[in-house]
């Protein structure tokens, strides 16, 4: 959703400025609602609380697939830390289909990828239509596939409706009641009060968070129905009982060695549940680590990133289970590894390893624009 109309006039521009600065203006638009994608990374429950609290935004629309092979890698993690946050979840799905059955091929992706993100029944999964397939396509065609790809998602439990930019309502597709993208502000507003929203801009930024956000203001509770926001604080689950142990807590120890992770463990900005998450570890990857902590339940591993910040995992359970198997011997790991998995981008793995993209891509030989295929190793 990077549509921007590219004919703003300087004055124009001045102007918006100026209404955006005056939110108790009358008329003006409200920022009730943030779409999100792989684009701005892993949202914390920080973020959109912040989102909250300080801007008003109360609803969230998650990218959870396009077409018929792409996953959002970050859905499931930024829908969860949405919902702990306290905002109502909704999620879209990227269109790239030209026939009906295009349609519902696709309507059936969004589906499986929308409930393997936790995005709860009576949620909404809109479909975002703006793509050159669509732009190529004739209105009769484009009217009759979005209706067939609603259908299917409404059949699942889901509701559904059309993003699209305004220049597209009428011309491109009819739209009864959308979500519609138009800007820039000032020439935009109470033009789309029939619809269920409008997005009013591109390049909304909130502080702690990445990159820049489309923003909407909402006409109708279509994106806050079937929900009820119940906040709670980020915590990751303790496993039950875990058994006494005999080594005293919070020490720490100067180890070397090699983690490898028997399930997905997060990676974390301190040695603590209480840290932000900002990554994750998988099964067949490795973590070389140069100091071992333990702090209350939990034994952790530090390492020091590419980035020049320290990370840490948790190895296991204080005197209980362990996560993983680890070996004394780190000096064999030179370099680090990592397999890529289906949804996987250079941003996705960069992030992870706390890289530059650009970095990643040269170190494999490649660009940021290369393919990456699932089972390939990377260089890290």
């Amino acid at each position: 959703m990077k549509f921007k109309n590219k004919l703003i006039t300087l004055v124009v521009a001045f102007l918006a400025a100026i209404s955006f600065a005056l939110p108790s203006q009358v008329n003006a638009a409200n920022t009730d609602m943030v779409d999100t994608s792989n684009h701005n990374g892993l949202m914390t429950y920080d973020n959109y609380y912040d989102m909250l609290v300080h801007y008003g935004v109360k609803a969230v629309v998650q990218k959870v697939s396009e077409g018929t092979t792409y996953v959002d890698p970050t859905a499931k993690y930024n829908l969860a830390s949405a919902k702990q946050a306290g905002l109502y979840i909704n999620g879209y799905h990227f269109a790239r289909y030209t026939t009906v059955e295009g349609a519902r091929a696709e309507a059936r992706f969004a589906v499986a990828a929308a409930q393997s993100a936790g995005l709860p029944i009576g949620a909404v999964l809109a479909t975002d239509v703006e793509a050159s397939e669509q732009a190529n396509n004739s209105y009769a065609a484009n009217t009759a596939n979005n209706k067939a790809f609603m259908e299917v998602v409404q059949a699942a439990g889901y509701r559904s409706t059309i993003y699209t930019m305004g220049s597209w309502v009428g011309t491109k597709m009819s739209v009864d009641k959308g979500w519609i993208a138009d800007y820039p502000y000032n020439t935009s507003r109470d033009r789309y009060t029939s619809h269920h929203a409008w997005q009013f801009r591109s390049d909304q930024q909130f502080a702690g968070s990445y990159g820049n956000f489309d923003v909407s203001q909402l006409y109708d509770d279509f994106f806050t129905a079937n929900q009820t926001p119940s906040p709670s604080a980020p915590v990751t689950p303790a496993p039950s009982q875990p058994a006494k142990s005999n080594v005293a807590s919070d020490t720490d120890y100067a180890q070397t060695g090699v983690f490898k992770p028997s399930a997905t463990v997060n990676i974390r900005t301190g040695a603590g549940t209480g840290y932000a998450s900002v990554g994750s570890y998988a099964p067949g990857e490795s973590v070389i680590y140069d100091h071992v902590y333990i702090s209350g339940t939990y034994v952790w591993a530090r390492y020091l990133s590419y980035s020049g910040r320290y990370h840490y995992v948790a190895l296991g359970v204080n005197g209980g289970d362990s996560y993983g198997s680890r070996s004394s011997n780190a000096q064999t790991y030179s370099h680090t590894y990592y397999t890529v998995r289906s949804g996987d981008s250079f941003w996705s793995i960069a992030s992870k390893y706390g890289i530059s993209m650009y970095t990643l891509a040269a170190n494999n030989g490649k660009s940021i624009h290369s393919l990456i295929y699932p089972g390939e190793s990377l260089y890290i």
